[in-house]
This record gives C-alpha cells, structure tokens and sequence, in this order.
C-alpha cells in the first residue's frame, strides 16, 4: 500500500465548470500531469470538445482549459492504494480537497462534472458534508475516461461529455 497525494487545481479566477477526477493513476503521478496514463482518454475528449490539440505541450493543453473556464482538480486531497485502480482505495484513508475554500475563491462555477463514479461517490461522501451553506451547484457524473472503463466506447464517452460545452464560454 502507498500514500498518494493528489495535484493542486488547475483553474482561472473566472471558472465556471470544475470537472473531477478521483486521484490520479501512477502514471499521472510519475509525469506530474493530470490524465498522463497513454490510454486514458480525457484528453483525446477534451479535443472533440474542446478542442485540445492532442499534439500541443500540456501546458498549452491546460491553457486550452482556462480560456475555456473550465477548472479541473481531484475529489481526494490523500489517500492509500496498492495500484491506480479507484477500487483499490482504501476508504479509511480518503481525505478529500478543501472544496470550501476553492468554491470561496472560485465563485463563477455553476456546474460540478465528475470523471466517473468513484469522483461522485467520494464528493457525495467526503465533500458535500463539509460545504455547509455552500451555493447549489449542479453536479453531473460523465463516464470515466480510464481505460479501466473499456466497455464505454470512445465515441459515446465523447457523446456523453459533450454536456460541458454548452456550460463553458470561452474568453473574447
């Protein structure tokens, strides 16, 4: 078993969409770059839906992201596992993001898509207790882009995640 830590959000001051992920693989972890696994799929589906060179350096990726005011981060600040598998956390040792926080200086988001079940399951679990009076926020669960979830086709995973667009509007 290891202790994982998650990644800081990446995020402009005017987010409107936080998408969420659980906790990122060891591939992730070892490249320090979100959804770095060559055969996860949210940045070829940030490409059709955003249109995320999938050529470009991650960093021009990420800025992809902001222009389009969209946030992404992890439900899950720390946690222990034996591999990348989001079954294989073990759930007496999840501590989640400080989401009060983030939402206080992120005022503009509307709407919460989770990357999957796990990042909905550990939000409803972990996160939701501890917002309080926190503004409503609409929160939608996508398919998940692990190449765990082989039995959703890329094209309906695309299909499904095109709900983010009509949410974002990108900078002039």
């Amino acid at each position: 078993m290891t202790r994982v830590h998650s990644f800081a959000p990446i995020s402009s001051d005017d987010a409107q969409v936080l998408i969420l992920g659980s906790m990122p693989g060891k591939a992730s972890l070892k490249a320090n770059q979100y959804y770095a696994h060559p055969r996860n799929a949210f940045w070829k589906i940030m490409g059709h839906v955003l249109g995320v060179d999938l050529g470009s350096r991650y960093t021009d990726r990420l800025k992809i992201l902001t222009a389009n005011r969209v946030a992404l981060w992890d439900v899950l600040k720390t946690c222990t596992r034996k591999s990348s598998l989001d079954s294989d956390i073990v759930e007496s040792s999840i501590i989640p993001n400080d989401f009060r926080a983030f939402f206080g200086s992120h005022p503009d988001i509307s709407r919460v898509y989770f990357n999957g079940a796990m990042a909905e399951n550990s939000y409803r679990k972990h996160v939701l207790p501890t917002l309080g009076e926190a503004p409503r926020l609409s929160c939608v669960r996508l398919p998940s882009t692990s190449p765990a979830n082989a039995s959703t086709t890329l094209e309906a995973k695309i299909a499904a995640w095109r709900r983010i667009v009509p949410t974002v509007q990108q900078r002039q």
